[in-house]
């Protein structure tokens, strides 16, 4: 059975690629199932953001999850093969170990991910489909990413996304307390950025959500109305900066839409910040004139800027994940023994049997159980040194230095006086 990780992320695919290939959150159990039960895979866990869509699996058959992955979202092996990677063994769990610390993230130690793959796990074992390696693998991973961010600085002072959408809205507008911000969604990102941009003390801040019960709960936390997202057409006109991050898997505000609410503004600007993957903007939005679209790439390159100070943070958490890389792959390959182990115990006790039978016997007979001791003795010894000896006669030249090597090894600690 091999363990592989396999998707495409921000640094591999464009967002066109990357929406057509995502998971929404009521279609992740289904496809697991689908995985495990049409593709012999023994196990799968799948991940997917905005930055990024991963397979995790337990296979013996690792060339069929490419496949499955094209074909499951409609899309041709050739398409997808140019942006995807591919990591097999010890560096899918290298890899899955710097996804957790924040190492691969858009945002170098931006702690989102660590939540997104412990949800992904959940999941999982909701689908039944997180077995023994896997778990083992994620537990493993959790810990490692728990040390990175507890001994390093990997995570201080980071420069979010939310960050820079606030600072994207203050080249554009003088100052962000006159003006009136739209949040489209209710999860972790929206709740990010309202606490950043809530920090400028907007002239008013309003939110909505296909749930109207989780739009009230953010406009409880940050003082400000929440509308039912049907009321969004006739809204949107009202706000100088949308932000928007649901997972809908069609675009919510369409290129027809923001041009009735220009036309409304007497085209007065619109900052319109896309965090969704799938988009949840057209892009054909973007050719409107007095439109700012940013989508998730466009912040990711603005946060990039300026993270050189963090070099070091990252050597130190290169250190602890490869520690824990060389752990998880001792378990993985003790593991992987198991099945020799318990061949050789079993032929172990067949001979072991025979013997005592062998014994019991004599010693019914009436023999001397001294004798029948020293038989048994012998006859456990003769035989479990049988096959070993045979290898060592038959082998020549290096091979047969590699065996006598072996068996040195293993009888060295059995020298008693």
């Amino acid at each position: 059975m091999e363990l592989v990780a396999l998707g495409v992320n921000h640094q591999t695919a464009p967002l066109a690629l990357r929406e057509q290939v995502a998971f929404a959150a009521d279609g992740l159990q289904p496809a697991l199932v689908d995985l495990v039960k049409n593709q012999q895979v023994d196990e799968a866990a799948i991940i997917s953001t905005c930055n990024r869509t991963e397979v995790f699996c337990a296979t013996a058959e690792p060339s069929r999850i490419i496949e499955w992955f094209a074909k499951y979202h409609g899309l041709g092996a050739d398409k997808l093969a140019p942006y995807l990677y591919e990591f097999p063994r010890e560096q899918a769990v290298t890899h899955a170990f710097r996804v957790a610390s924040g190492l691969e993230s858009m945002v170098i130690g931006e702690a989102q991910i660590l939540g997104q793959m412990k949800q992904a796990v959940r999941f999982a074992e909701e689908a039944g489909t997180l077995g023994t390696v896997l778990h083992k693998l994620f537990q493993r991973t959790f810990s490692v990413a728990k040390e990175v961010r507890t001994r390093t600085d990997i995570g201080a002072s980071s420069v979010s996304l939310a960050a820079a959408g606030v600072r994207v809205a203050e080249r554009i507008y003088p100052s962000i307390s006159e003006q009136a911000v739209l949040f489209i969604g209710a999860g972790e990102m929206i709740d990010l950025c309202a606490a950043h941009f809530c920090a400028r003390k907007p002239r008013r801040v309003v939110f909505t959500n296909r749930t109207l019960e989780r739009a009230e709960a953010l406009a409880g936390k940050y003082s400000g109305q929440a509308i039912p997202l049907s009321a969004l057409p006739d809204a949107v006109a009202q706000f100088d900066i949308v932000v928007t991050c649901t997972a809908s898997p069609l675009p919510i505000l369409g290129k027809g839409l923001i041009e009735r609410a220009l036309k409304a503004r007497r085209h007065r600007p619109m900052l319109l910040v896309d965090l969704a993957v799938p988009r949840d903007i057209e892009p054909e939005v973007s050719r409107l004139g007095d439109v700012f679209l940013y989508t998730v790439d466009d912040l990711g390159t603005i946060v990039r800027e300026g993270l050189d100070h963090r070099h070091a943070a990252v050597a130190e958490a290169e250190s602890i994940i490869a520690t824990g890389v060389s752990d998880f792959m001792r378990w993985l390959r003790s593991r992987e023994l198991v099945p020799a182990i318990r061949e050789i115990r079993g032929r172990a006790e067949i001979v072991r049997q025979h013997e005592v039978d062998r014994a019991l016997k004599a010693i019914a007979r009436g023999d001397d159980p001294k004798v029948v001791l020293e038989a048994l003795s012998h006859g456990l010894t003769n035989k479990f040194l049988h096959g070993p000896t045979q290898a060592l006669q038959g082998a020549e030249g290096d091979d047969r230095d590699r065996i006598l090597g072996v068996l040195s090894g293993l009888f060295a600690g059995d020298r008693r006086a």
